[in-house]
């Protein structure tokens, strides 16, 4: 690609991670390299099974077990740290044509990484490369940057009848 663009996806309803997924999807089957890095989530999810086994897709979860609430523990702030160093290194690399970091908007929210560090991300984007921000609440230098945004919003979820994350479907 000659010019790479940021897209967000946001908002409090269902899809922004299966959204990345499914962009992650087509641009390997385009013979793209893709990263995928998930903050705050430490579980392989269901598209994990198929996507540890294609050498053009590097996957990295920067999360313990569970999924880091409003509290977040001192190991959630060391993994979500070494996580965003890392995702800065390698998309300095330029190695990858996509590059997605799931949940980021999150994990800046809640300060597991800081503002300055996602500046100094934005800063170390190479042209070529698309980079893919999820997570409820974008903060509004988020969304300044990006090309690119699409709002989830939740009108009716089954979740709130007392159904749980089920998997293969949402995880």
């Amino acid at each position: 690609m000659e010019k790479g663009y940021i897209q967000v996806y946001t908002g409090n309803g269902k899809g922004k991670t299966t959204a990345s997924m499914g962009l992650a999807t087509r641009a390997l089957g385009d013979g793209k390299k893709v990263f995928f890095g998930q903050f705050m989530k430490g579980h392989k999810d269901s598209a994990y099974n198929i996507f540890e086994n294609i050498d053009e897709i590097t996957l990295h979860l920067f999360g313990g077990k569970a999924f880091v609430g409003n509290n977040p523990k001192e190991s959630d702030k060391i993994m979500a740290q070494e996580g965003i160093k890392l995702s800065i290194e390698e998309l300095k690399s330029g190695k990858y044509d996509v590059f997605i970091l799931d949940e980021i908007n999150v994990a800046l929210m809640i300060d597991l990484i800081y503002k300055e560090q996602f500046d100094e991300l934005i800063k170390s984007k190479p042209e070529h490369t698309e980079l893919i921000l999820t997570g409820r609440y974008a903060p509004d230098y988020v969304i300044e940057v990006a090309d690119l945004v699409t709002e989830m919003r939740e009108i009716k979820h089954y979740y709130n009848d007392g159904v749980i994350a089920r998997k293969g479907i949402e995880f």
